[in-house]
């Protein structure tokens, strides 16, 4: 008689099968995870105690019938045990954690890295989490567009990049190089061909210890509701969701954009559109690295094809930084700070003390 053994098969994966088989049984018999299931189930898979078709399986089964909010949060609690840690100090603001998608944007100039600049040269504090090019957009990164403006946010041990953050204020998870376990499971995603419940549970993980104010963003509408429960159950207190630019926290200036704000288990949403704020004009197709890097320096100057949503998304996130007392006053605000150079001299503040005190 043969045995599970005369397949190959390891008795180090039968505690898989049983989360496999729960969410993998079909429309009418299938059943979701517990949030303690599914942070077994996702430390299985990060510690490669789950075989390669079985992580195939649980991804597929999982898009098919979308995890629920307990199981999201189950995710995320393996990411946080397993994964990075960053704080901050007891002087600094609250930062904004911005969450995005990590397979990049394609279709879109990015506006985040200028806007970024702006907030931290009111010293407002940012984090990001992201990695290289990945399946299934193999979008433009994070880290190739601070790059493109002379700073390098790669290639940091944890401690480095906490000693960064200290100092800078700005901080990025960089995937490859603080957090493997996660990473090795990038090429499942482009075996599949599909993003998997790991590409929403990475807009919303936050590997940030202590308050902050918590914005990801999204393209579908049930995706927010799901991201809200989720979050809640997270234990996050400050909330904001956008349905922005190829589901990023970028907001259109062509037409509106819905941004949700949950807090006390109550959701809210509003809707803002920039010719109410003189801010309307075209969203700028990504055509390459050196265009962007020209567009984003002119803007930086104040002019240029990237100006407009410059003032447009600083002003809003000024605002919800409470930089601002509304967005009128935060888009007056932005113009200010590009005007006197202020984000530009942040930018070589960051240049000048990663090549003074690391490289």
């Amino acid at each position: 008689m043969l045995s599970k053994t005369s397949y190959g098969m390891s008795n180090k994966y039968e505690e898989f099968k049983i989360y496999l088989k729960k969410i993998g049984s079909g429309e009418f018999t299938g059943k979701s995870l517990t949030r303690m299931e599914s942070a077994k189930a996702m430390k299985l898979m990060l510690t490669k105690q789950a075989s390669a078709a079985q992580v195939g399986a649980f991804m597929i089964a999982h898009r098919i019938r979308r995890p629920k909010p307990e199981e999201l949060a189950g995710m995320i609690d393996a990411y946080l045990k397993l994964g990075p840690k960053i704080k901050s100090n007891k002087n600094q603001r609250q930062p904004i954690f911005f969450g995005m998608p990590f397979d990049g944007r394609t279709k879109t100039s990015p506006i985040y890295p200028l806007t970024t600049l702006l907030l931290l040269s009111q010293k407002q504090p940012v984090i990001f989490h992201g990695g290289s090019r990945m399946p299934v957009k193999y979008g433009i990164t994070h880290n190739e567009l601070f790059q493109a403006l002379g700073i390098n946010l790669s290639g940091l041990s944890i401690e480095q990049l906490q000693r960064f953050f200290n100092h800078n204020e700005l901080a990025l998870i960089h995937q490859p190089d603080h957090f493997p376990l996660a990473e090795h499971l990038i090429s499942y995603r482009d075996q599949i061909g599909k993003r998997p419940p790991l590409a929403s549970m990475e807009l919303i993980w936050n590997s940030h210890q202590g308050n902050h104010l918590h914005i990801s963003g999204y393209v579908h509408s049930p995706t927010e509701e799901r991201h809200w429960k989720t979050l809640e159950l997270m234990g996050e207190k400050n909330i904001i969701t956008v349905k922005g630019l190829e589901g990023g926290i970028d907001l259109s200036v062509n037409h509106s954009t819905t941004i949700g704000y949950y807090k006390n288990q109550q959701g809210k949403r509003e809707v803002f559109h920039p010719k109410d704020y003189e801010c309307s004009g075209e969203d700028i197709k990504w055509k390459d690295i050196e265009e962007w890097k020209r567009f984003a320096f002119e803007a930086l100057a104040g002019q240029g094809p990237l100006i407009d949503a410059l003032h447009w998304n600083a002003g809003i996130y000024f605002f919800y930084a409470g930089l601002s007392p509304d967005i009128k006053e935060g888009i007056n605000k932005a113009k200010s700070v590009i005007n006197e150079g202020d984000a530009m001299h942040k930018l070589e503040q960051l240049i000048n003390w990663r090549k003074k005190n690391i490289d």
